[in-house]
């Protein structure tokens, strides 16, 4: 096997460390006034310290000779992530887009191209002039020819924080003013669960604030994280993270909390609190559930007064939970059989979560597989019957593992940012005439297999549209979608595809027209500190001049709006720093109104931060209001209360989403009927990434196994295979094929193995439909089917698979290069 050499790859980028502050500038000249024209504090220093941020957390960093030579994480942060290498890589990555380039057969023969050979490599280095013009006059083409419809626009993806260069806005904002798009409803981390929650709460609670850090370490006597592994995933955040998940997690682990973590996998959270380890069979967690709910009903312990007080339709609920209705009781001993756990187990745990404080604190991924809509419905339905919702410590929380949850909220004001432009320019009225369309993210695929058929979600019947072209920026679809092979034979209906990116990802490898972007440490902007405690504003500062002939996206879409004839209403006359000012003194306006005094903006931007102090943030107890007076504070939900029942849902009449929780069997799941294969691979995310993003940097050099994405394995089964820890093996399903290097390890259980997910695919050949992905991706493995008719959010975790010895011919990686054709 091969395995590509970091020293290797960098050697061009050693010889070129850095573009000299003319040939930067002359690459922007041509949009007018310059991005310097707001003098110094717009350009990056040649030589010193500057403060900025990322999605990893705040850091200085130094610049020696107008390169960024270290990145070291602010003084203030309680638990700096060991990331920033990778971070600061990013930027001199051999993976980096150096000029516009465009696909050779796309160039030639324009939308009479050989869709096939995409992902080949074959591009042709183009001038900035060419480019936009091509750009331009597609968008132009596919508006006149197709309409809205024509073109999808749902550019999904975690992107680049900062409130002016948020790419996936600057699209969507482009093109409401070429004419309308085809947009995506929802995301991939929680498609299922932001649906159902709305029913059974009144809102999207995954991304709600949760009970603080301080409340649940005073109070909380059983802390279970369910399919949730905060340890690692804290690491980073939607925002600037202040990593401030970490004091919380460290001062329930001082006070000496039980903790017990329900997971197929050994996560760093069982071993940071030596916590009570339960491993069930993956996607098997609502019959655990229910059979944890049947031991209450069934020793009368749940809570009939929180019942009848504070839910709605726990009657007919009961009668299934008790086999009434389906001969079936969902007793413990029933759970047992479905999910490998003891039965006495699931018994006792629901003994234990009764008689104490106990907070169900439970992950996404749960929520990420066939039926996924169930798992969360379920979640709250026990912790109903528990009746501590609303009491400090108690309850649940469904994002104790993400982007901070849980860390005090300050009183600070919120920042704004540049808008998508839709309402503000157009008007509500020209958008749902203008015959723009959207569909659930993640069925994009079936979208392009099936033009003008109809389609269900949440209530709404629907068709798809024709797409023709699709426009991507900060995302990489051909990592995070489900079933690869099947999306790269769909992605063919496309006559056009555009991507712009700063690295050589799968999905710009596969794309018609490539615009290389700036990182976000080659531009500035602005953005918010702590996702849900707002403890501060941070300038995020230049750090370095963009290398090679990167534009931020924001220069991009300006010049293109400018050739679409629509200039002045993307720019609205500002430039760079004109925006960030503006969106600052919107904020101080708000500050000074509710008496949090901040400084001006040119004060502010040289001390690079202002923070906000945490007032009564840390004794926040949500659902608290609810609890106290469910008539005075009703859920936004039709009856006010916890609907365990949803007569909204039984009006919709889906057949794969009752009205109540349910235990539903999912496609293909471990042992389960009709299995096919005999492991569950579980798609965890990385530890040493932030899904896809940092997968081409020096990092992967310290996972990699042969060169490849890692695959945990415990012994017996590698030992059944005659695997052995290093070496390179076969995964694969009907779906298609990987290659991985194994880690022997116990800390999977028997019959599952953990390949992460966000590994670039790196098909060995493409005109093949990717016959053997040579790296590492799971998607390559997954199922792409809805959730359900409900929610229609990704199975990402509805895999299973075989693992066999690999044998074959040696192959070179070639995903972590730039193609030739784009040096």
């Amino acid at each position: 096997m091969t395995k590509i050499s970091g020293n290797e790859l960098r050697a061009e980028l050693s010889r070129r460390a850095f573009l000299s502050y003319s040939v930067a500038a002359g690459a922007l000249g041509m949009f007018g006034p310059s991005l310097f024209a707001q003098g110094a504090r717009a350009e990056a220093l040649a030589n010193g310290k500057v403060m900025s941020g990322s999605h990893w957390g705040i850091f200085t960093a130094t610049v020696e000779n107008g390169r960024a030579t270290a990145f070291t994480p602010w003084e203030k942060d309680p638990h700096p992530t060991p990331m920033l290498e990778g971070v600061l890589d990013s930027i001199y990555s051999p993976t980096r887009i150096k000029y516009p380039m465009v696909r050779r057969e796309f160039l030639e023969k324009g939308v009479k191209a050989d869709r096939s050979t995409r992902g080949n490599g074959d591009f042709v280095r183009v001038s900035w002039d060419q480019a936009l013009d091509l750009v331009a006059a597609e968008v132009k083409r596919i508006e006149e020819t197709y309409g809205p419809q024509g073109l999808f626009g749902g550019s999904y993806g975690w992107k680049s924080p900062g409130l002016l260069h948020n790419c996936t806005t600057l699209l969507r904002r482009m093109l409401t003013l070429a004419g309308g798009y085809v947009n995506g409803a929802g995301d991939y981390s929680t498609g299922a669960a932001q649906v159902i929650m709305p029913h059974v709460v009144g809102t999207l609670e995954v991304y709600e604030q949760q009970t603080a850090w301080p409340v649940v370490a005073e109070n909380t006597e059983v802390m279970v994280f369910w399919a949730a592994d905060p340890i690692k995933t804290s690491q980073i955040g939607w925002v600037i993270p202040e990593h401030g998940a970490y004091p919380g997690l460290e001062a329930l682990k001082a006070k000496g909390t039980k903790v017990i973590v329900i997971d197929p996998v050994r996560t760093q959270t069982v071993d940071f609190f030596g916590a009570e380890h339960i491993t069930p069979k993956p996607q098997t967690d609502v019959a655990i559930m229910l059979g944890m709910a049947h031991t209450l009903v069934s020793e009368d312990l749940y809570d009939k007064d929180f019942i009848a007080n504070y839910t709605s339709g726990f009657d007919k609920f009961l009668p299934y939970l008790m086999g009434e209705t389906d001969s079936t009781p969902k007793t413990a001993e029933w759970a047992s059989e479905i999910s490998g756990v003891p039965a006495d187990t699931i018994k006792e745990l629901a003994r234990l979560f009764k008689s104490k404080r106990t907070m169900l604190a439970a992950g996404w991924s749960m929520q990420r597989m066939h039926h996924g809509e169930q798992a969360h419905w379920m979640l709250v339905t026990l912790a109903s019957m528990l009746g501590q919702i609303g009491l400090p410590g108690g309850g649940f929380g469904l994002s104790y593992h993400y982007s901070g949850g849980g860390t005090p909220s300050t009183s600070g004001p919120a920042l704004s940012g540049i808008t998508d432009g839709g309402a503000a320019t157009k008007g509500p009225e020209w958008l749902a005439a203008s015959g723009a369309s959207v569909i659930p993210v993640a069925r994009v695929v079936d979208m392009l297999e099936n033009p003008g058929a109809e389609f269900d979600f949440n209530g709404t019947r629907s068709k798809y549209p024709d797409v023709k072209m699709a426009y991507w920026v900060g995302g990489n679809p051909f990592v995070h979608h489900q079933n690869r092979n099947r999306m790269v034979k769909a992605w063919e209906k496309l006559e056009t595809f555009i991507v712009h990116d700063f690295q050589w990802t799968p999905t710009a490898r596969h794309a018609d027209i490539v615009l290389p972007a700036t990182t976000s440490y080659e531009r500035n902007d602005i953005e918010t500190i702590g996702d849900y405690s707002n403890t501060g504003i941070l300038a995020m500062k230049k750090i370095v001049e963009p290398v090679y002939e990167a534009r931020s996206d924001y220069d991009i879409f300006a010049a293109i709006s400018e050739r679409l004839g629509k200039g002045k209403e993307f720019t609205e006359g500002k430039d760079e720093m004109g925006w960030i000012k503006s969106f600052y003194e919107d904020a101080a306006k708000q500050g000074k109104a509710s008496g949090v005094e901040m400084p001006a903006f040119d004060a502010f931007w040289e001390e690079g931060i202002v923070e906000f102090p945490v007032t009564d943030g840390d004794k926040f107890v949500r659902y608290a209001s609810f609890r106290e007076d469910p008539l005075l504070n009703p859920l936004g939900t039709p009856t006010g209360l916890i609907e365990i029942y949803s007569k909204n849902i039984e009006k919709m009449g889906y057949d794969d989403c009752p009205a109540h929780p349910t235990w539903m069997e999912p496609l293909e799941r471990l042992d389960g009927p009709g299995a096919k294969y005999p492991f569950h691979v579980a798609a965890s995310h990385p530890f040493n990434r932030l899904h896809s993003q940092l997968c081409g940097t020096v990092l992967r050099e310290g996972y990699a196994v042969q060169g490849h994405e890692p695959c945990l394995m415990h012994p017996e089964d590698a030992a059944a295979r005659g695997i052995v820890d290093g070496d390179v093996v076969r995964v694969f399903n009907d779906r298609g094929q990987t290659l991985t290097g194994v880690k022997v390890t116990d800390a999977v259980m028997k019959g599952v193995i953990q390949v992460y997910e966000g590994g670039w695919y790196d098909p060995s050949d493409v005109t093949e439909a990717g016959t053997l992905d040579k790296y590492g991706d799971v998607n390559v493995l997954s199922a792409d089917i809805g959730t359900s008719k409900l929610g229609q959010g990704n199975c990402g975790q509805t895999i299973l698979a075989e693992v066999e010895k690999y044998t074959g011919p040696a192959v070179t990686l070639t995903g972590f290069v730039a193609p030739k054709a784009a040096e």
